[in-house]
């Protein structure tokens, strides 16, 4: 059965504070009535007693929990707990999802197990008890999911690591987002908790996969850098040699495949029984990809519209004719009453226009006066 998760919340970091104080449960939704009391707190071990630590590693920062009722007498009981970002509520929502459970299509993700629905949203994670499951279940859950009060800004960024674990072979819900290390231990993961160093910052998820021995664990490890990454594979690496094993790094990889890479910031790990050319080829589906992005506010008010711009341009244009007409109309009436109040001293006298004249005429009167006759004589 399902743990007692209902209430689990992360404090990786703070939430809005318009939020973080907000009731998490309401009275009604969905035609369902809460009866009595909303009980809270902001202890794990109350919300979880056998696994409080974990919740305290996801971010717990607070959780309620409270029974609801219907007219046809069915009743329901919540928990729900908020964590200090979508990073600790997807990782409480892993550790406590079971291979058995179904899919259920209720925001962020979900999934259900007899009359328990487990599912988050944003920063907060919700497990709902039904006494008895209807057609409209799902529904009034994703009701109560748009009407839980979420966190702002990066507090609901999920985590993208688990964006890398490859999809085939992959067993259904077996993957586990880890932040601490007594999650590790409790998930059974193949490296050791000092080896993997969360005090570097650093971050895991693991998931099974079919091999052609059995089931295979395949481990990704981020951390801040790649630099960090490669110091911390070659301290991987060095705990498998026989002379360098110690209490605190157990031998790795005894008895099964072990093989190990890195790529960018990221350290996979694949272990289990699975040949070597399975294992390489896990390894292989896992590349980093860099995405750099300039995130920058876009606006669209009146002054960063496109069209906005385009009619003040027609409206400078409009004022630069006006200007232009307005310029030649008073330099040519400052023109006409300078020639009225001056005349003589600042344009001379115009009227008077001096041109060479060549007479032309007078040459050619002269040339047709001259009358020559040539005289033909006849012998």
């Amino acid at each position: 059965m399902l743990l007692a998760v209902a209430c689990f919340a992360g404090e990786r970091a703070p939430a809005a504070p318009t939020s973080s104080s907000a009731p998490l449960l309401p009275k009604q939704f969905g035609g369902w009535q809460v009866s009595g009391a909303i009980s809270a707190s902001t202890d794990p071990a109350v919300a979880d007693p056998v696994n409080g630590t974990v919740l305290k590693e996801y971010g717990l920062t607070g959780f309620e929990t409270a029974t609801y009722t219907r007219d046809d007498g069915r009743k329901l009981t919540l928990k729900a707990a908020r964590f200090g970002d979508a990073s600790g509520a997807y990782g409480a929502f892993t550790y406590y999802k079971m291979p058995q459970m179904l899919v259920e299509q209720i925001p962020d993700q979900a999934a259900s197990l007899n009359e328990r629905v487990l599912f988050y949203r944003g920063n907060i994670l919700v497990d709902a008890s039904f006494q008895r499951l209807s057609a409209m279940s799902a529904a009034e859950l994703r009701e109560l999911s748009n009407a839980l009060p979420l966190g702002s800004g990066v507090t609901q960024n999920l985590p993208g690591l688990p964006a890398y674990l490859p999809k085939q072979s992959y067993v259904k819900n077996s993957a586990k987002y880890v932040l601490g290390p007594v999650t590790l231990e409790k998930v059974r993961a193949p490296l050791p908790a000092e080896l993997v160093d969360f005090n570097a910052g650093a971050e895991v998820v693991e998931g099974s996969y079919t091999s052609s021995g059995g089931e295979a664990t395949l481990t990704l490890i981020s951390y801040p850098t790649p630099q960090i990454a490669g110091e911390h594979l070659r301290r991987i690496d060095a705990a498998r040699q026989p002379n360098s094993q110690s209490a605190a790094t157990p031998p790795l990889g005894s008895g099964e495949t072990f093989v190990d890479k890195r790529t960018g910031p990221i350290v996979v790990v694949a272990t289990g029984p699975l040949s070597q050319s399975e294992a390489q080829s896990l390894l292989a589906s896992v590349n980093y990809d860099a995405n750099v992005t300039w995130n920058e506010n876009t606006y669209f008010t009146k002054r960063d519209n496109i069209a906005n711009l385009l009619v003040n341009i027609i409206y400078l244009c409009f004022i630069v004719i006006g200007l232009a007409l307005v310029a030649g109309l008073a330099f040519g009436t400052l023109r006409v009453l300078i020639r009225r109040l001056l005349p003589e001293r600042i344009f001379g006298h115009e009227d008077e226009v001096t041109f060479i004249s060549l007479h032309l005429s007078e040459e050619a009167s002269k040339i047709s006066t001259l009358n020559v006759n040539p005289t033909i004589k006849t012998v």
